[in-house]
């Protein structure tokens, strides 16, 4: 259930408002984007029910759901996670691509369970000309993924990004909005303007 205080639901509409003024119609998909323990899931799980009260559709997945088998993912450190952990190719193939397909096409949400280190029986889910996708995790904005994403956000404040990737795909310049996210109940949008 999401969370609800007036700071934190002015803060989910002022950025829901954001995105319907530039993408109103037409599939849409967003990328939350934060380090571990940045508060990403819950973000664009409460994000997806103020676009739904806002009457447009919206869907969340995980990047945690598109990891690699185990004895593919090497080294369990942040750098051997942001190096190999997720499969990139089946996030675009049974997510990304069909989800921008449209009409009747549908699309999975999820492929792989870590925890049992297997894929998922595809569950494929059909939505709406009108779609808002939420794809949540870490290391979304990296330069093979940021063509994919017609909105991005990245959740500063929690967790300690990992060095390499914040130097590698500069999260905070390429985002289309930072939101400092170190109060999960009073984040606040973060203008990195340079004017």
């Amino acid at each position: 259930m999401p969370r609800w205080s007036p700071a934190r639901e002015g803060a989910l509409e002022a950025l829901a408002a954001e995105i319907l003024t530039h993408y109103a119609k037409g599939r849409v998909a967003v990328a939350v984007d934060g380090a571990e323990g940045s508060g990403s899931r819950e973000f664009a799980t409460d994000l997806a029910a103020v676009l739904v009260r806002r009457g447009h559709a919206a869907e969340v997945a995980h990047v945690d759901d598109f990891q690699r088998p185990r004895a593919e993912r090497g080294e369990a450190t942040p750098e051997g996670r942001y190096r190999d952990a997720f499969d990139y190719s089946v996030l675009r193939r049974v997510l990304i691509d069909p989800f921008r397909l449209g009409g009747s096409a549908a699309f999975v949400l999820a492929a792989f369970d870590a925890d049992a280190d297997q894929p998922l029986e595809p569950t494929w889910t059909t939505a709406p000309a009108s779609t808002i996708l939420l794809v949540e995790g870490e290391y979304l904005l990296r330069s093979d993924l940021r063509s994919i994403w017609n909105f991005s956000i990245w959740l500063d404040g929690q967790g300690e990004p990992l060095a390499k990737y914040v130097a590698d795909a500069e999260p905070r310049t390429r985002a289309s909005a930072i939101v400092d996210n170190s109060d999960p109940e009073s984040p606040r949008r973060v203008f990195a303007d340079s004017c």
